[in-house]
């Protein structure tokens, strides 16, 4: 498989070099030359397939010759091994949870995948020390931190947004230590991306440092997202309809990954990108003109986003098609009033404690569900609800008690490193 540039100035890389770079150089995202078709008898057997089974068949055509075949397959092992239950949230709706790995969030899968390999070619060529330098708005920081711990050769510099992330999503963040440093940045997480893009065209940092990005621009942390949907189809009842599937969408690497698992086969319905405040997307599929905004801040802060990146790749998908994406896609925005709202329904009708990013999901589902009566649907939980104590203690009027997976974070003393909105001052601490 070779992957090419958004941008089309740049040649063409196999998985390695597209892994390991992040970027092309002209600074598009990459692309796979060819969208693999699921074999037949995937499909026909994916409900009795393991987990890591589903995950070295999806993956493997998009690798190709890059990683032996049995490292390919513990790695794809390892970035599978908690689990990923539907679980229903009253009638037609069901919720498919994405929290059960070690930082309680979706990205776990993706950082798991693109640490592995990156390990792999450290240690299979001549892959020089690599710096993981990346920008949060919440979960993805915490997941590519857990993920890159103490991998040999690889540092990781994050850069977040000052108190724009939830308690829990920080202290995943800054307590780590060892070859993983945050960078608190005093703005927003559309100005922490501009920082890291533009680091990335910086030739004379270039120089200095061998980085890669571990957003969803990658496509070793974008790709296995597809995994996702197929975890879904396997437990799905088999006599019912196709579900619409509802995705809180912010960067939309998620929901991008989605539709690349439909287009190769996966037989699912319509898609919804469920956005909060920050609507880029929403209004183009209304207007046809895509504006970037300035990222507003909501409860759901994983989506404030209001320049995202992959939508690109959804463009390219439909070969910029506007009238095939809206066959395919619809959008909704959900305000913060009607999270709340969703989250308390949610709880005291069907006993089923959602986040605010499943919130926003839910609520663009049973909207959509009362325009399509007969359409069953799945949203995708993303986060564990224990990461947003501003918001569940609101509507629960208590705490719930934290998972053990971030118990052992408690009294760990955080460490950042304050960071203006400044390319200059981010170019000095990474030279």
């Amino acid at each position: 498989m070779k992957y090419y540039s958004l941008r089309h100035q740049s040649p063409p890389v196999d998985f390695r070099t597209a892994t390991v770079t992040g970027q092309a150089p002209d600074g598009g995202l990459y692309f796979p030359e060819a969208i693999p078709r699921f074999p037949g008898g995937l499909l026909r057997e994916l409900r009795s397939l393991s987990r890591s089974t589903v995950a070295l068949n999806v993956m493997r055509p998009y690798v190709g010759a890059a990683i032996a075949d049995s490292d390919l397959q513990r790695i794809c092992a390892e970035a599978v091994d908690f689990d990923f239950p539907l679980v229903s949230v009253g009638p037609e709706v069901s919720a498919l949870e994405l929290f059960h790995g070690p930082t309680l969030a979706f990205k776990d899968v993706g950082a798991r995948f693109m640490s592995r390999c990156l390990g792999y070619f450290a240690q299979h060529g001549d892959t020089p020390p690599v710096t993981v330098l990346v920008a949060t708005s919440g979960d993805t920081g915490g997941a590519v931190a857990s993920g890159f711990l103490g991998v040999p050769g690889v540092e990781v510099v994050i850069l977040y947004p000052s108190g724009k992330v939830s308690p829990v999503q920080e202290q995943q963040l800054t307590t780590l230590g060892q070859n993983i440093t945050a960078l608190e940045v005093s703005g927003t997480f559309d100005d922490c991306q501009a920082l890291v893009k533009r680091a990335f065209q910086d030739p004379e940092l270039a120089r200095r440092r061998f980085l890669t990005s571990a957003n969803s621009i990658n496509v070793a942390r974008w790709l296995p997202q597809q995994l996702y949907y197929c975890f879904a189809w396997q437990q799905w009842p088999a006599q019912a309809p196709a579900p619409v599937v509802s995705v809180p969408s912010g960067n939309f690497g998620n929901l991008c990954a989605g539709l690349l698992a439909q287009a190769s086969g996966l037989p699912l319905g319509h898609f919804i990108a469920a956005c909060n405040a920050n609507e880029p997307v929403p209004a183009y599929l209304r207007t046809g003109t895509f504006t970037p905004r300035a990222a507003i801040p909501t409860f759901s802060n994983a989506m404030d986003v209001g320049n995202p990146s992959n939508f690109a790749r959804i463009m390219e998908l439909f070969d910029n098609d506007l009238g095939r994406l809206r066959t395919a896609l619809s959008a909704d925005t959900v305000s913060d009033a009607d999270t709340v709202a969703a989250i308390r329904t949610a709880w005291e009708e069907h006993g089923y404690l959602l986040d605010p990013h499943g919130a926003v999901a839910y609520t663009a589902l049973r909207r959509y569900q009362a325009q399509h009566p007969a359409a069953p649907g799945l949203i995708l939980a993303t986060a564990h609800p224990v990461k947003f104590p501003n918001v569940i203690e609101l509507v629960l009027g208590r705490t719930i008690p934290l998972p053990a997976a971030v118990q052992h974070l408690q009294d760990r003393p955080k460490r950042s490193v304050p960071l203006a909105v400044d390319y200059e001052q981010l170019k000095a601490y990474l030279m």
